[in-house]
């Protein structure tokens, strides 16, 4: 039980990563607080985690809404006493041509991925400060290579990705550990999920998530990464092949990206 009594703070853990990480840090002993947009996802989740005598908080929460983000941080504190983990796994992805996007769906990209992981660290940070804790951060390897028609996507990773190395800096002779998070193609919903050019869902998801790593194999790694205080995992061969290449071959890799992305169903390039 390594997590014993430490309190752990998901943002947007309906679903996937978020909820697998409440519930493989909740095995280890964590009392868990998780924030959720939709209150019967919200209350759903909350069941199974406590079916399985994990101590969970709801809080029904916007991830891209400061006010939200300041309200749960004081809930949290406010219930539990402390908060020793914040993992900003909140997001949302899109899939279309930037000439098609509506602006708006950047913006609501952005406020999600970016803005609501800078609002959640905030509100976060002198309790993580006091408890020398850790700050996660779930990026993407679009936090390290770019791709076509996911530009409002990979602009929040790579953002994200910025600030949390400009804060790992900041705090690292204050005993707090930055853990940035690239997954690769993760097996969950984000891509059910995915804004298309005029903001409405994807609806299905363009790619085999049969042949994806789980979203808790993903959660398990960044167990294993906070015990060990690292600053950055990347998973997957593809993802690490990825991060890879772009940084020595980057031109070729334009080549490799975009016919990979071109195969996709309902590919914008076909």
């Amino acid at each position: 039980m390594k997590f014993k009594d430490k309190v752990v703070l998901i943002t947007g853990a309906t679903s996937g990563i978020g909820e697998a990480c409440a519930e493989v840090f909740g095995r280890q002993g964590a009392k868990i607080a998780i924030t959720g947009r939709n209150p019967q996802k919200l209350e759903q989740t909350t069941g199974k985690l406590q079916s399985k005598n994990i101590a969970i908080l709801p809080i029904l929460a916007d991830a891209g809404s400061e006010s939200d983000n300041e309200r749960m941080a004081k809930e949290t504190l406010s219930h539990y006493g402390r908060i020793d983990i914040l993992i900003n796994n909140a997001g949302i992805s899109m899939r279309a041509l930037f000439e098609d996007l509506d602006l708006e769906v950047f913006r609501k990209v952005m406020d999600t991925n970016f803005w609501g992981t800078v609002y959640a660290t905030k509100f976060c940070l002198p309790a993580i400060l006091a408890s020398k804790g850790s700050i996660i951060g779930i990026s993407s390897i679009n936090g390290y290579r770019g791709t076509p028609a996911r530009t409002a996507y990979t602009a929040s990773k790579y953002a994200m990705n910025g600030f949390f190395e400009a804060l790992r800096t900041e705090v690292m002779k204050k005993g707090v550990h930055v853990l940035v998070v690239a997954p690769g193609f993760t097996a969950s919903n984000i891509r059910n999920t995915a804004l298309t050019a005029d903001g409405s869902s994807q609806g299905e998801s363009p790619r085999n998530e049969q042949k994806m790593m789980t979203s808790q194999e993903v959660a398990e790694h960044i167990l294993k990464a906070t015990i060990r205080r690292k600053r950055a995992i990347v998973l997957t061969g593809q993802g690490k092949l990825a991060v890879f290449l772009n940084k020595w071959i980057p031109g070729i890799l334009d080549g490799i990206v975009y016919n990979q992305m071109a195969k996709e169903k309902d590919s914008p390039f076909t």
